[in-house]
């Protein structure tokens, strides 16, 4: 971990030098609130994303406990300069966990063309579409039930993307596990999305993506040595839910996990409409492979007209355009099987019905309803859940 922020740090250091050295007048209106520009275009500045959820359970067999904190406090630092490189360092200190820490070049910066952009460090894995989006800029205020089980997450290691306006390639290597000293392993990933369709307000983005990894072993606290492992499971598309529904367990000993994944996306002005499919092989020493698989499906209109945008491969929120703010009404159907040969680790379906309020650029009410239905060993249970959550980030 410190050897990638220092080394982040290092190459940052001759940029923040040069720019500092250049004078500039800070400009609150179009800067602010935490970043300034130097005159050769060098941006610095702090991110900020804070959440506070409130969740309401009910027909729920006493499962759950109704419950309001914090779900998200974010703090990062950012440098960029447009065209030739950016770098961030992201904290999250409601889990005490590293986000993003990386260190990005562009192509034409580094070799005289642009052949893309190679970024290394700590960062998302690819497969997954709406994992890959900001959780401050989600549709839904928590990712659907195949996203919670299959993706990924981040990994230390390289990779490389080109985005194009009619397409998409993104290639990486990862080793060393995460920030955390968990997830020990290797893996290689790569995703390609069509955009034929590739202008604010008329979007068509299709794509897939694939990732091959291969966990390792480690040592606990104690000096014990814990197999290599795999373990699939999901909360009812609750942040605040405290228990599971549907789990695998853990699958040891893990040889190699294949992760696959379709996606599409299209928005046509207010409207949109986004899906994705993923599954997960997970091979096993001496016992049957295991296979896990889901999907999601959701629509969405923003009543007060604008559009959801889009760039290089991702969604983001809605901008707002009148005094009052953009209004956006969701909906999403996803579903998760986890049951396969003996292991029964539960299928779910959930509904949720969403409404997003963009009071400004920085500002953002959310409220969801979920039903969530769920199957596993003959234990059934289904609950409902009503919550909101208030958001700053910038």
């Amino acid at each position: 971990m410190k050897k990638i922020i220092l080394g982040a740090l290092a190459l940052i250091a001759p940029a923040l030098a040069s720019a500092g050295a250049s004078s500039n007048t800070y400009d609150w209106r179009t800067q602010w609130p935490t970043h300034y520009v130097f005159a050769d275009g060098t941006d610095i500045g702090l991110s900020l994303k804070y959440q506070y959820d409130l969740d309401r359970f009910s027909h729920d067999e006493g499962t759950y406990e109704d419950a309001q904190t914090n779900r998200r406090k974010e703090f990062g630092f950012f440098v960029r300069k447009k065209g030739v490189y950016d770098g961030t360092v992201v904290f999250d200190f409601q889990t005490k966990t590293w986000l993003d820490v990386f260190f990005r070049v562009q192509g034409k910066a580094l070799l005289g063309s642009d052949v893309g952009a190679f970024r290394v460090g700590f960062m998302k894995t690819p497969v997954g579409f709406e994992g890959n989006t900001s959780t401050g800029s989600t549709s839904f205020m928590e990712t659907s039930l195949p996203m919670q089980a299959i993706y990924a997450s981040r990994r230390l290691g390289v990779d490389w993307a080109l985005a194009r306006k009619a397409y998409l390639v993104q290639v990486g290597v990862y080793k060393g596990g995460n920030l955390q000293g968990d997830l020990d392993g290797r893996m290689v990933a790569a995703r390609a999305a069509w955009t034929p369709m590739n202008v604010p307000g008329d979007v068509l983005h299709l794509g897939g993506s694939y990732s091959h990894e291969t966990p390792e072993g480690s040592y606990d606290g104690r000096g014990r040595y814990m197999p290599p492992s795999a373990r699939l499971r999901a909360l009812p598309e609750a942040g605040l839910a405290k228990q599971r529904l549907i789990d695998s367990g853990v699958l040891t000993v893990a040889d190699h996990v294949d992760r696959f994944g379709l996606e599409g996306l299209w928005i046509r002005g207010p409207w949109s409409l986004q899906g994705e499919y993923l599954s997960a092989d997970v091979t096993l020493k001496d016992k049957p492979d295991y296979n896990a698989h889901g999907w999601y499906a959701f629509g969405s209109w923003v009543m007060t007209g604008e559009s959801r945008s889009y760039k290089a491969g991702n969604v983001g929120d809605v901008a707002p355009k009148g005094p009052w703010g953009a209004l956006e009404f969701v909906l999403r159907y996803s579903t998760l099987d986890l049951d396969d040969g003996p292991t029964l680790g539960g299928t779910e379906h959930d509904w949720t019905f969403g409404a997003n309020w963009y009071l400004t650029k920085y500002l953002k009410l959310q409220a969801n309803y979920v039903r969530a239905t769920s199957d596993r060993r003959d234990l059934r249970i289904d609950p409902h859940i009503f919550e909101v959550r208030a958001q700053v980030m910038f």
